[in-house]
């Protein structure tokens, strides 16, 4: 049961539409000024609330940018996992799952906010952590749950399934994640370049880890 306060109203700070009004607020101040230049009172502006109402939901800027990241990181996540549950050929499968990813890892929110933990990382190492700390599903954790199922149905053959996971997901993002984190591409990358990049990386992981009867 949620938590209520007078006439069925949610509790001071358990109102996820107001949560989610703030984090819209705060992605557009972040996405316009970047980390270190917005402000709260930007925010508060942004987002149409009062300052005591944000501080009910977030105890600062940090703790606001960490929300969002995690925000976006469960979309994207979202978005991969579905392909993975589909009762497809693991080709099939993998190609979905490597798009969906690729596509949300490159989009421009994404990397600007990869590009301020960056920038933030020494003097404030408790961000960068938030952001790489492994969550309880990620693109890795979703895809190794996978790996692992194909690998107890005989179609994979995967010693080490979570280090496979982590040169699947570089595989698919070759040329394009870090391209992208530092200004070589300066854009989006194109679908037919992504799909291109991740049919190679299939195939170079298939090589190595399919079964002989696949």
């Amino acid at each position: 049961m949620k938590d209520c306060g007078p006439a069925g109203r949610p509790a001071a700070g358990a109102d996820p539409q107001k949560r989610d009004q703030i984090l819209d607020g705060a992605k557009k101040v972040f996405m316009q000024k970047g980390f270190d230049a917005a402000s709260m009172n930007d925010i508060t502006r942004e987002a149409g609330v009062s300052k005591g109402t944000i501080y009910v939901y977030f105890q600062n800027k940090e703790e606001l940018f960490a929300a969002l990241i995690e925000t976006e990181r469960a979309r994207i996540v979202a978005s991969a996992r579905h392909a993975l549950d589909e009762d497809e050929p693991v080709r099939t499968a993998l190609f979905q799952f490597g798009v969906a990813l690729v596509t949300g890892m490159s989009a421009e929110y994404t990397v600007q906010a990869m590009r301020t933990v960056i920038g933030v990382i020494d003097r404030m190492p408790g961000l960068a952590v938030r952001f790489f700390a492994a969550a309880p599903e990620s693109g890795y954790t979703v895809l190794k749950s996978y790996l692992d199922r194909n690998v107890a149905e005989g179609t994979l053959i995967i010693e080490d399934t979570g280090f496979a996971a982590q040169q699947f997901l570089s595989l698919c993002s070759a040329g394009i994640f870090k391209h992208r984190l530092f200004g070589v591409l300066a854009n989006p990358p194109e679908s037919q370049q992504i799909e291109r990049t991740v049919r190679a990386g299939i195939d170079m992981f298939m090589a190595v880890y399919a079964s002989e009867k696949h």
